[in-house]
């Protein structure tokens, strides 16, 4: 009973010191990747990246002890990253504390849900994502995470679309305009890095080597260069004017939102049906008005963002900043390029930030984060859910099918109701360490079972590791660059692309291969709305499900030549004159009860010398009420045609059915026979008598029996 509730128990039959060395080397390992992968998979969660290190402190630890692998690394990933920020994206402004405290909220949702399944069993309810459309929305979202990182590779600021196609030829507008070439390199370095030890030492941890390479590089060429500077210090005509004129528009916004806020706020107290649409109209009317607001300040802000400066150092150590498309002064700058830094507040012009290099991680909060319940907003609960689920059903899948993949080497034995239980525990107690949502991550788990961890003691070291971190060593990442960690981000969704996944699906069946397209289309068409592409992957299995339930496989059955039967349209068999073998494929229910029905009224149509139908009930592993009902028309029908019926291979589910419904003694037992063999035999002389057939296509075998006698 205590190893039900503490499952690690387990851990300590044959533990040593041995054992512990090695998982403490293990952990240790997967700590280094995971310190540098966590925050930037925190920053493509639309997070600040040391949120990264708060999501690696405790899930790891939680989802060891509790779940049943003893190699699964559980932390940030990169699709459950995407997920997030496609959730929080429409309910906040990314990175503000609205949108961090939504994603703690996220974590504790997605945590509840995933330990509820655990606890009731329904471990099977994730076989609603089937692997065709897995496959699809995880090659979409490995192009999506890919490509999202372009603008911090390039060294440029754009505004988010509302469509990730959108963004992303805004970036490549901004690219060719310019292009901050030294983050450019600081990218492609790692690149290098990563690539080269991942080939020649993939015992080399080649993540950690390119972060300290270039942070060191960072910060030995002082890649950040930032200053603040007042208006008067830009002597080009026009910046003054575009910047007041956006605070402006800025501005406009705050009391905008306040009312609409206001009048939501009454809207909900109202019953009266008139006064609900007068007030729903002035929200609507506040809406349009920051929707126009929010145009106009996104073609200052990127007007602002185009503006290239060249830097003079003027007397007494004043700078002055001219554009770069100013009349030549004959003034000797300093070689950079500089830009004001915008966002969505507006820009002090006591105050302005001018960034003449690349961006940096900058300032981690030193320590851990405050613990503390998540805020509960049952509005914005609702609004989340079904991401929540998603999240859930993606996360988990993820992680079992790592977890099935180690155990399949290892002989461990796997639960995925208790792997359920463990990933939830590990998102709800991590989110009230401030973690955002977290699953188990197949490179980290990879780089855990190469470096020979034997328990979930490896996973319990990594959670020190980065507790020693966050205490001793966020200052030593202060210099790390921005395009590295997009570069971590591009390297790590490159193994997520497969294309042969597709061509599996389609070979499998034509239809599986559609889904998996259409999904995978679907998903990058709606991004960054991405629940979209994944639920229609699902109404398509589904839909496709329902239509082969419902058309379920109805042939007639004729002797092979390796004396077994098949079907006969298939294999361009001979078909019997009086005696019809169909073969019925499915759960007889319902929905395709009368599809049986049309199918044998069919055949009574076409085969004018038909005399004796005989249904194989091998492939009816169930029936319900209209299953039956139907089964007793057709055998009302058939006989007031003058032919006869008879089933073979009814299973004990169906036959207790038949039993209770009184319609075995309809059938009568003497049409019942355990298999097809005996009923051809049975059936054949008196099917046949009189009949001109010269050699019946069935009955190969009964003929050498009677032969015989």
């Amino acid at each position: 009973m205590l190893k039900l509730f503490f499952p690690f128990i387990e851990w300590f039959k044959d533990y040593n010191s041995e054992t512990l060395r090695t998982d403490f080397l293990s952990g240790l390992t997967v700590a280094l990747v995971l310190i540098p992968q966590s925050m930037a998979y925190a920053q493509l969660a639309g997070l600040p990246a040391y949120y990264g290190l708060y999501a690696s402190f405790l899930p790891p630890m939680i989802a060891a002890l509790f779940g049943s692998s003893r190699q699964l690394a559980t932390g940030p990933v990169a699709v459950v990253s995407l997920m997030t920020a496609a959730s929080l994206s429409p309910l906040a402004s990314t990175g503000s504390e609205g949108y961090i405290a939504y994603a703690i909220m996220l974590a504790l949702m997605v945590g509840a849900f995933q330990f509820l399944l655990g606890i009731l069993r329904l471990g099977l309810v994730v076989n609603f994502l089937s692997h065709p459309v897995v496959n699809g929305f995880t090659n979409a979202a490995a192009i999506i995470i890919a490509s999202s990182q372009l603008s911090k590779l390039f060294g440029v600021n754009i505004d988010k679309a509302a469509h990730h196609y959108e963004t992303i030829m805004r970036v490549i507008t901004a690219a060719i305009h310019y292009t901050h070439w030294p983050t450019f390199f600081m990218g492609a370095l790692a690149f290098a890095i990563m690539y080269i030890l991942k080939r020649i030492a993939p015992k080399i941890p080649n993540v950690l080597v390119a972060v300290v390479v270039t942070t060191l590089i960072s910060w030995g060429t002082g890649f950040e260069k930032n200053t603040v500077v007042d208006i008067s210090s830009i002597k080009s005509e026009g910046v003054g004017e575009t910047i007041q004129t956006f605070n402006e528009t800025v501005t406009a916004i705050t009391p905008l939102s306040e009312k609409r806020t206001e009048a939501g706020k009454i809207l909900d107290t109202l019953h009266d049906p008139i006064e609900r649409i007068n007030v729903q109209h002035e929200i609507n009317v506040y809406s349009l008005q920051i929707e126009l607001l929010e145009k106009n300040a996104q073609k200052y802000r990127e007007k602002i963002r185009n503006f290239l400066f060249n830097k003079v150092n003027g007397t007494q150590g004043s700078m002055n900043f001219y554009l770069k498309t100013d009349p030549e002064n004959g003034l000797d700058t300093d070689g950079r390029t500089w830009r004001i830094k915008v966002k969505n507040n507006p820009i002090s012009l006591d105050n302005i930030n001018m960034s003449g290099g690349g961006a940096v991680v900058g300032n981690i909060p030193k320590g851990l984060p405050s613990f503390g319940i998540p805020q509960i907003n049952l509005k914005i609960i609702t609004q989340m859910f079904p991401y929540a689920v998603i999240i859930s059903l993606l996360g988990f899948m993820e992680a079992i099918s790592i977890a099935k993949a180690m155990a399949a080497k290892t002989g461990q034995r796997l639960d995925p109701n208790q792997e359920l239980i463990g990933q939830g525990l590990a998102n709800i107690l991590g989110s009230f360490g401030r973690s955002y949502p977290v699953s188990g991550s197949f490179s980290r788990s990879a780089v855990n079972l190469q470096a020979g961890a034997i328990s979930g003691f490896s996973s319990v070291f990594t959670s020190c590791i980065v507790v020693i971190a966050l205490l001793f060593f966020t200052p030593l990442l202060y210099h790390l660059p921005q395009a590295v960690l997009a570069a971590v981000i591009m390297m790590a969704v490159i193994g997520l692309i497969n294309v042969s996944g597709f061509i599996h699906a389609w070979r499998a069946q034509w239809y599986d291969g559609a889904i998996s397209i259409i999904t995978f289309i679907f998903t990058l068409a709606f991004a960054p709305h991405l629940d979209k592409g994944i639920m229609i992957g699902v109404l398509l299995s589904l839909g496709v499900f329902l239509y082969k339930s419902m058309r379920p496989g109805v042939s007639s059955l004729s002797r092979h030549t390796d004396e077994d039967f098949r079907d006969s349209m298939i294999n361009e068999l001979m078909e019997c004159e009086y005696v019809d073998l169909i073969r019925f494929e499915g759960t007889l229910f319902f929905a395709n009860a009368s599809y049986l029905e049309d199918k044998i009224n069919e055949r009574i149509l076409a085969k004018k010398n038909l005399r004796h139908i005989i249904i194989a009930c091998n492939g009816i592993n169930d029936m319900d009420a209209s299953g039956e009902e139907a089964l007793s028309l057709v055998i009302d029908r058939v006989r007031s045609a003058g032919i006869d019926i008879s089933f073979s291979g009814i299973n004990e589910s169906v036959m207790t059915v038949l039993e209770r419904t009184h319609l075995l003694e309809k059938i009568g037992p003497r049409h019942i026979y355990p298999t097809m063999e005996k009923a051809i035999c049975s059936v054949h002389e008196t099917a046949h008598k009189g009949g001109a057939e010269a050699q019946c296509p069935l009955t190969t075998v009964c003929h050498i029996a009677q032969t015989m006698k």
